[in-house]
């Protein structure tokens, strides 16, 4: 797995979501040089959608959460910066909520291939994160970080942090 600056939406240590709605700290602008805006979105860079191999998303939690309810992590794009002239940020597709027992260092947030656009919307050339938090998460030691990438170290690890492939309990016969 590569993870590429120009690809991730947080500032270096990651963000730090606290209570209700906060949004990443990096947008990712899909914009090509030289290329200019249609009505339609037009000018970002194609991240392949429906390719094989698409790109995907990789949003984990690196420093345990503490003191809040749940938090749910949202893909929101828009055809400009979010300033609204051409479109304001729209959710793409929201994952699940996680409760806070289980926003625990290497939690995976976000396991998905990059979505498609929503039921019309446009082409977004600027992508971000969106986090719903509920309750106050203390500390503001807590950390998400967020990438696209082309590939995810998937294998599961087991409650001993060694790669392993079932879970305890499984056995397979020889």
């Amino acid at each position: 797995m590569i993870l590429d600056g120009l690809l991730q939406f947080n500032a270096a240590g990651g963000d730090v979501p606290t209570t209700g709605s906060q949004v990443s700290t990096n947008s990712i602008d899909l914009g090509l040089l030289g290329i200019p805006l249609s009505a339609q979105g037009g000018g970002a860079r194609d991240i392949g959608i429906g390719d094989d191999p698409a790109m995907k998303l990789l949003v984990l939690v690196t420093v345990a959460f503490t003191g809040g309810t749940s938090l749910q992590v949202n893909v929101q794009g828009a055809p400009d910066n979010g300033s609204g002239v051409a479109g304001a940020f729209v959710i793409m597709v929201s994952g699940p909520v996680v409760v806070e027992a289980n926003l625990i260092a290497g939690t995976r947030l976000l396991d998905i291939d990059f979505p498609r656009p929503a039921p019309a919307q446009p082409l977004p050339r600027f992508i971000q994160l969106g986090y719903v938090t509920v309750g106050t998460h203390t500390g503001g030691l807590q950390r998400i970080q967020a990438y696209i990438v082309l590939d995810r170290h998937d294998l599961p690890e087991q409650a001993n942090a060694i790669l392993g492939g079932y879970p305890a309990g499984v056995n397979v016969a020889n």
